[in-house]
């Protein structure tokens, strides 16, 4: 018999299909062309159990909280107490980030339904939010459609300069529970002007889907503004059919207004950048993709990307300041589950690769409500086209559960290992000053930053179901000496950890730091102490990890490693203990109480980090 014969029938179908495409140029230009106008070839998959995803950091990404909701103390929010925050859109503008979002009381989708808006000179540092955009008031006389009970905010695309210089804000009214279709009422347009006021609403495109107008909603058209200026800005936009193209899911369109015609309602939250051969890219939820080789005036058609890993939160991709590119999004097919956010690099906007973690957090969701899934999703960007801040970072803007939002400024180039020894001292920064190559987690109420008088970096906490974090990522070894010096200032009722771990966040070991003891923890919970502090006083800590004999040396100590790793390579310090809940066991849809205690802060704890050598 011979040989081909005596092959498996997947054998010889693997080798007859490499036969047939041979050669063929239309394989050889498959990923870039229509068919695949993106891919991912990293290879990683993400590791359910993880809030981390198992996946390497983008080193030195700051996450800072935005706003955390407040149902007992609104006036520590944005004023209405509201717990379902969520969808933000952020732009820069004339030396200054601004960023709106959705606000509910509870539910997505419920009224009344507003938007806010809040700024920021740096981006770390917010102002309170304000109502931008607030709950719709029918004209007199007019009712909801059966069906719908009310009125809420809704937006795909937040901001729009304008070629003279006008920075527009953006929303859509809709219907509750259901905006699109036929529950939609339109877009409504209004002016940021340079001192932070705003210009009055105007509709500035009417619902596809259903009969409103001038005659029967209670704001005017944008044509009616006075403002010369205004009337060009939104005419600018409304021309702009890139800039359009993310309204289309809200409004698909039946006049003919949009350049891609998307019949069976796939493509959802359009984000957008142009490839160094002038092709622009377009991408949805769902991995889906298309390419526009004249602008956006035509579409190939929506395909899915099948190296692109997720489910019904948004994707966002652009070119960087660094002249690469980047998407961002949760790599993970479950709904209810949206963590951890990554970004994948790319240098040419077609092949991505270099998958690191941009968000790897997900603290407990104090509020229940209607589709508040779980982790940080529905990220964004400053869309092509916008102002874009001199610091060179990329920053996002995405909410947490729904409920919390959030931005992340990102360093660029955007790096996922290190090369060579760390040796930080701390005392040395700035007061207030970003934290190079540290990758920080901060919120309102677990603040993070470089003290002053050179006090080192300082993580403290008065939240009562989140903490403060700070990870340094050090070279990749089977062995590392890590020499850490410290000051505990304040202690609360949670403990300090300490953590060595490899690359994809497996914990080799894990000290914790309470009461005046230093106690390293084992899988199984028991822990052994290893060391003593002094509460105001410096106290050094020194580990050298050796992945190959599975064990550590704490000062003089000698134990095995908490769990099994090849290699390590970032440090971790928390000033709570180690989560790993919710899972994707927890429920998402039971109504449940809020959590006790959510809303009032608790006794603050405080560490300082004053050095840090790793080799």
């Amino acid at each position: 018999m011979s040989g081909i014969m005596k092959m498996t029938m997947k054998t010889r179908t693997i080798i007859l299909l490499l036969l047939a495409t041979a050669g063929s140029p239309h394989v050889a230009a498959q990923t870039g062309s229509a068919e695949e106008p993106v891919a991912y070839v990293g290879g990683e998959v993400c590791n359910p159990r993880l809030h981390e995803g198992g996946f390497r950091y983008a080193i030195g990404t700051e996450n800072i909280e935005v706003l955390r909701a407040n149902k007992t103390h609104p006036e520590w929010a944005e004023g209405t107490g509201h717990t379902y925050n969520h969808a933000p859109n952020l732009t820069y503008w004339q030396g200054r980030f601004y960023l709106e979002y959705l606000s509910s009381p509870t539910d997505e989708h419920e009224a009344p339904g507003q938007t806010l808006l809040a700024s920021s000179a740096d981006g770390r540092t917010w102002s309170r939010p304000i109502v931008a955009f607030p709950p719709y008031t029918p004209k007199a006389g007019i009712t909801p459609p059966e069906g719908y009970n009310g009125y809420m905010m809704h937006q795909r695309m937040g901001f729009y300069t304008a070629p003279n210089g006008r920075l527009l804000l953006l929303g859509f009214y809709g219907h509750s529970p259901d905006p699109f279709g036929r529950g939609g009422i339109g877009r409504v347009v209004r002016e940021v002007k340079a001192n932070g006021t705003l210009g009055p609403i105007y509709f500035i495109r009417y619902s596809s889907h259903t009969g409103w107008n001038q005659s029967n909603t209670s704001l005017p058209f944008y044509t009616r503004s006075r403002d010369v200026g205004f009337r060009e800005a939104c005419d600018a936009l409304l021309a702009d059919k890139l800039k359009t193209l993310q309204w289309l899911d809200e409004d698909r369109g039946l006049d003919g207004f949009y350049t891609l015609k998307d019949s069976v309602n796939t493509v959802q939250a359009t984000s957008y950048y142009h490839r160094k051969d002038g092709k622009t890219v377009a991408l949805w939820k769902w991995s889906f993709a298309a390419l526009s080789d004249d602008d956006g005036a035509t579409w190939s058609a929506p395909v899915r990307c099948p190296t692109l890993i997720m489910a019904g939160g948004k994707q966002w991709g652009q070119r960087t300041q660094d002249g690469r590119y980047a998407i961002a999004y949760n790599p993970i097919e479950t709904q209810p589950y949206r963590y951890p956010l990554i970004t994948v690099t790319s240098d040419d906007g077609i092949v991505f690769d270099s998958l690191g973690v941009v968000h790897g957090e997900v603290p407990p969701r104090r509020f229940f409500g209607i589709n508040k899934d779980f982790g940080p999703c529905y990220v964004r960007g400053i869309t092509e086209g916008e102002q874009q801040p001199a610091d060179g970072n990329m920053w996002l803007t995405y909410s947490v559960n729904k409920e919390d939002i959030w931005v992340s400024r990102v360093p660029l180039p955007v790096k996922t290992t290190w090369s060579g020894p760390v040796s930080d001292d701390l005392r040395k920064l700035d007061a207030q000053a970003p934290v190079p190559n540290w990758n920080i987690y901060r919120s309102q109420w677990a603040p993070v930053f470089i003290g002053e008088g050179g006090s080192g970096l300082w993580l403290t906490d008065r939240d009562p179901y989140d903490y403060a974090r700070a990870i340094r990522v050090f070279q990749e070894s089977d062995e590392a000496h890590v020499a850490l010096s410290l000051v505990i200032e304040e202690e609360g009722t949670e403990p300090f950890e300490i953590d060595i771990t490899d690359r994809h966040g497996t914990r080799a070991v894990s000290l914790r730091l309470q009461q005046g003891t230093i106690s390293a923890q084992y899988a199984d919970g028991h822990t052994l102490p290893v060391g003593t502090y002094q509460r105001g006083l410096p106290t050094d800590i020194s580990l050298t990890v050796d992945a190959t004999k599975g064990e550590c040396t704490v000062g003089t100590t000698t134990l095995p490693l908490m769990h099994a790793v090849r290699t390590v390579e970032r440090l971790s310090i928390r000033t709570g203990a180690y989560r790993n809940l919710p899972d994707r066991q927890t429920p998402n849809q039971d109504r449940m109480p809020p959590l006790a205690g959510c809303d009032e802060p608790v006794a603050q704890s405080a560490i300082r980090i004053l050095s840090l050598t790793c080799r």
